[in-house]
């Protein structure tokens, strides 16, 4: 399967700061780019430290070292975008510098450029579902079971031959891009229960 990559989303051109940047220089690079947090690198551009606006209002320092969020949580280009969304609600973080292989930075992505993984049309998300998920990923017809899409809500009916198909459907269906829940109707051929019946997954969710 595809999976959109942090690398797609992210923007390469970063207001970044030193840890020795000044508190008022920082308050104006924020200010005068529209945004509200930036990383901290050192000589090397390896990231440091992330400061927010919430940093500059709940401490006073005389530069960014003192006032930075620390360690930064960071990703790689080459991850996968819900991972990223993942990793930002679990950590409770409003951005995430990308860093390369040597952990310098190389860009930044934020909550609302992963938003837009989310607003995939419902169409497009049935059909990668009946594509990637089902005929490339689990070689199985892409008619193999009902997959039913309204904003961004995928509910799978119908009747699988084992129960660790239809975990491997619901599992691999959870992660295309574009999806905010899962409603599982499936049932297994097996064992004749349903499997899960009318459990229901969420993506990450974003608030604000």
């Amino acid at each position: 399967m595809k999976h959109l990559k942090v690398g797609g989303l992210m923007t390469d051109d970063v207001v970044s700061a030193l840890p020795d940047t000044s508190f008022r220089d920082v308050a104006k690079l924020l200010a005068e780019h529209d945004i509200t947090g930036l990383p901290v690198v050192d000589a090397d551009d390896h990231v440091v430290g992330v400061v927010s606006e919430s940093d500059l209002l709940a401490r006073r320092a005389l530069t960014a070292r003192g006032v930075m969020s620390t360690p930064a949580v960071t990703v790689h280009a080459e991850e996968a975008a819900a991972d990223a969304a993942r990793l930002m609600v679990r950590r409770g973080v409003e951005r995430l510098p990308v860093v390369d292989e040597e952990e310098r930075l190389v860009g930044i992505v934020t909550r609302r450029d992963l938003l837009r993984v989310f607003l995939r049309p419902d169409p497009e998300i049935r059909r990668r579902i009946r594509e990637e998920v089902l005929a490339d990923a689990m070689d199985l017809p892409p008619d193999a079971v009902d997959v039913h899409v309204l904003d961004g809500v995928v509910t799978l009916a119908g009747r699988l031959r084992q129960r660790s198909q239809a975990s491997t459907l619901r599992r691999l269906a959870e992660r295309v891009e574009g999806v905010v829940a899962v409603v599982d109707r499936l049932s297994a051929g097996d064992d004749g229960t349903r499997v899960d019946a009318s459990s229901t997954r969420s993506a990450p969710y974003f608030s604000g």
